[in-house]
Parts: structure tokens; C-alpha cells; sequence
């Protein structure tokens, strides 16, 4: 393996490391903002144009 090659893999092995990080930090940031929202229930009249939507 030539030194730019170890370079270069190098470079990506970095790169994907921040990849990684920034990916972390983005789902932690969205659970935070998100979690309750995605637990709230369903709106009655939202299921009911669901249901009517369906049978259409």
C-alpha cells in the first residue's frame, strides 16, 4: 500500500467517523424535540378521514 492510499483511507476512515457523530447527534437532537409528539394519540377526526379515505 503506497502512502497515499494509507492517506486516503485514512481520510475516509475520519470522514465516516464525523458521518457517524453528526448522526448520533442528529437522532439524540430529534428524540429530544420529537418523543413526546410521536407519543401523543391520534386525533379522533384524523382517524375518522383515515377510515373514510380507506373505503373509498
Amino acid at each position: 500500500m503506497s502512502a497515499k492510499d494509507a492517506k486516503s483511507g485514512s481520510a475516509r476512515k475520519e470522514r465516516r467517523k464525523r458521518e457517524d457523530a453528526f448522526e448520533i447527534w442528529l437522532k439524540r437532537g430529534l428524540h429530544q424535540l420529537f418523543d413526546d409528539v410521536a407519543q401523543e394519540p391520534i386525533p379522533e377526526e384524523l382517524l375518522r378521514l383515515i377510515e373514510e379515505d380507506r373505503d373509498t
